[in-house]
């Protein structure tokens, strides 16, 4: 089902593109009705699956079980690197992890194999500024 291009999904997703590193829909809710949007909680979620499906929006699941959204910079297949201080999150290109993840499963007689690397880390900045 295609959605329509709403003004609201594109507030939700202008707030994405503001937003630094990974958020939740709840806490872009809360900025959305801070700005007095009137967008609720739900058609934020929708929105979000929406632009996620859409390979406008990376999606990932928190330690605490989440979901988590940030404004996709990359198209294709990618990896993260995400500070767990600040939240900032890096897209990255990962060969060696594309090459194992498809040697791992053919060794085990797996097809179609697909996968999904997020490594969590202190960026410098927030090292620099504990130390």
């Amino acid at each position: 089902m295609v959605q329509r291009n709403t003004w609201q999904r594109e507030r939700v997703r202008d707030a994405l593109a503001d937003a630094r590193g990974f958020v939740s829909a709840q806490s872009l809710h809360a900025a959305l009705r801070d700005e007095k949007t009137g967008i609720g909680l739900a058609t934020v979620y929708r929105a979000l699956a929406g632009l996620a499906a859409a390979g406008e929006a990376d999606s990932l699941q928190s330690p605490e079980g989440e979901a988590l959204y940030r404004a996709c910079t990359m198209s294709g297949h990618h990896h993260h690197l995400i500070c767990r201080s600040c939240g900032l999150t890096v897209e990255i290109e990962a060969t060696a992890v594309e090459q194992w993840a498809q040697e791992t499963a053919s060794r085990h007689g797996f097809r179609d194999a697909e996968h999904v690397v997020d490594i969590f880390g202190v960026c410098e900045a927030c090292a620099a500024a504990k130390a």
